[in-house]
């Protein structure tokens, strides 16, 4: 392990790789051993850029210190990824999965490095105008609505998860990571909790299952230079479960970016950018569903981010984040449990 990147040794990857992973054309290192750049952006599994100086390519690790049991599992980020490859959705190449904590540390993944730019902020898309930016923000909409078309048998994924009682679950599971990262008190917690609780039976009744992303926002996708979807990223939470979970995560992000600017992603906010009711419409076109109620959904979906962010706020506080952008996560963290109870609050459709 060097300081420039912490969780990765470039010496101990170079003489793994070149055992395991020489005789594949696509793998293939020169003269040359491995280099290694940690990847800004990540506040949760470190993502590197690894090269010999005519190739690169992209490993992924977990992060360091306190990390939540099932949150950071490589192995079934590169299965997702693999399962993938022959669909509609836009995954990079993968090329090897390793659970040897001998190599790094901990468990990695090896894909391709897809070129194209994870757009976060509408600084960033207005640059492009206003008409590349609708044409991005359509195509994003339109690879969730792929996505929750594949089926998981027919890519053999028919095991990834369980979508029966899938939100029962995260309810209980959310709760419960919450509670193992809380860094002080937070009263809105409980409420929104305890409001979940209360709802999900009637929102497990009208459940559309399907692959669900788990993180789908457009700074987990490569857009490449003709605006095209090149690539989804950042699948280490992705199951079988509902798929409104996924749009109501979209729906949620747009309203922070409103709520808490500057704190979090910013993109929908960009001139030209569907917002919350033309990327519904979207998705309801493309996936041929119809109008979705999603208030519960986006009421998990802030619960969800919020224990998220606690758990990366508690390993800030220990020193055990890599890079920087993690001092105001922490103060996220009660305006999105607002934000929760705000959507179950909504009247009824």
């Amino acid at each position: 392990m060097t300081t420039e990147t912490p969780g990765l040794d470039p010496a101990a990857l170079s003489a793994w790789w070149r055992e395991h992973l020489a005789g594949d054309p696509a793998t293939a290192l020169g003269e040359r051993d491995l280099t290694a750049t940690l990847i800004a952006g990540g506040k949760s599994n470190l993502t590197y850029r690894v090269g010999d100086g005519e190739r690169t390519w992209i490993v992924r690790r977990p992060p360091l210190g306190h990390v939540l049991a099932t949150a950071h599992d490589m192995g079934r980020e590169y299965t997702v990824i693999s399962a993938l490859g022959p669909t509609a959705v836009p995954v990079p190449a993968t090329y090897a999965h390793v659970e040897d904590e001998a190599v790094l540390g901990a468990p990695f993944y090896v894909m391709a490095d897809v070129a194209g730019t994870p757009y976060r902020t509408a600084a960033q898309l207005a640059r492009l105008g206003p008409e590349r930016t609708r044409v991005i923000s359509e195509r994003m909409v339109d690879t969730l609505a792929a996505l929750h078309a594949v089926d998981p048998a027919a890519v053999g994924l028919a095991d990834f998860g369980r979508p029966d009682g899938f939100l029962t679950r995260q309810v209980r599971r959310w709760r419960g990571q919450m509670q193992k990262s809380l860094t002080t008190e937070r009263p809105l917690e409980a409420r929104l909790a305890d409001a979940l609780a209360a709802g999900v039976e009637t929102a497990e009744a009208e459940a559309r299952p399907g692959i669900v992303h788990g993180d789908y926002r457009l700074d987990n996708i490569l857009t490449n230079d003709a605006d095209e979807m090149a690539a989804v990223i950042d699948w280490e939470m992705a199951t079988l479960g509902d798929t409104r979970t996924d749009v109501a995560l979209l729906v949620l992000y747009g309203r922070l970016a409103e709520l808490a600017p500057g704190a979090v992603a910013d993109a929908v906010r960009a001139p030209g950018h569907l917002d919350e009711a033309g990327m519904l419409e979207r998705y309801a076109a493309a996936s041929g569903t119809g109008a979705l109620d999603l208030d519960f959904h986006v009421g998990l979906a802030a619960y969800k981010l919020a224990a998220i962010l606690e758990g990366i706020h508690h390993r800030y506080l220990a020193g055990q984040t890599v890079g920087g952008g993690f001092e105001g996560v922490g103060s996220v963290v009660d305006p999105l449990l607002r934000a929760g109870l705000d959507a179950l609050a909504r009247p009824s459709h």
